[in-house]
């Protein structure tokens, strides 16, 4: 299980990237074979965890779906389905799709677009007030977080919130 959407993509892509190598080839189709992302590996736990999940403090979400969930990985909508089953109220985000500026070097290379997109991401992510922006991506993470008055965490720590919240009650 992987909770970084781009180390995601990255081991899953370790059958290809070995394919040829003797040594390491059938251990990287192993290592493939039991790789989920988190997300995919909490799905099916959903009912369970809306039960443990107490009315959560903060409830309006804005989620940016990291281009390594939703198109390379295409894990779209499974975050969005566990945050909805455990009460949040997530903020329609314009341009979801699009790039928050932190694919890979774009930050050291290409600095001014990279900001350019976080801006305009930002701006598409904050438009319906949210409390608090969730990603599954370590680097929009940091990167939207540098840019944004608004809270940025990963999803994982709003279900543990929701949930601790609730043992606490």
């Amino acid at each position: 299980m992987i909770n970084a959407s781009g180390c995601g993509v990255m081991v899953k892509d370790y059958a290809h990237l070995l394919r040829d190598d003797l040594a390491y080839a059938s251990k990287a189709e192993r290592i493939v074979a039991v790789t989920r992302d988190l997300a995919e590996f909490l799905a099916p736990f959903a009912d369970e965890l809306s039960r443990l999940a107490g009315v959560p403090a903060t409830k309006r979400i804005a989620f940016h779906p990291p281009c390594t969930l939703q198109h390379t990985q295409k894990i779209r909508g499974v975050v969005e389905s566990l945050l909805t089953r455990l009460g949040a109220e997530l903020a329609p985000v314009g341009d979801a799709h699009v790039c928050c500026g932190a694919a890979g070097m774009y930050t050291l290379l290409q600095p001014e677009l990279s900001a350019q997109l976080r801006h305009a991401k930002l701006t598409h992510l904050a438009r319906s007030e949210p409390q608090i922006i969730l990603s599954a991506n370590v680097g929009c993470l940091a990167h939207l977080d540098t840019g944004s008055a608004i809270p940025v965490r990963h999803w994982i720590e709003w279900i543990d919130a929701a949930i601790t919240q609730r043992s606490a009650d």
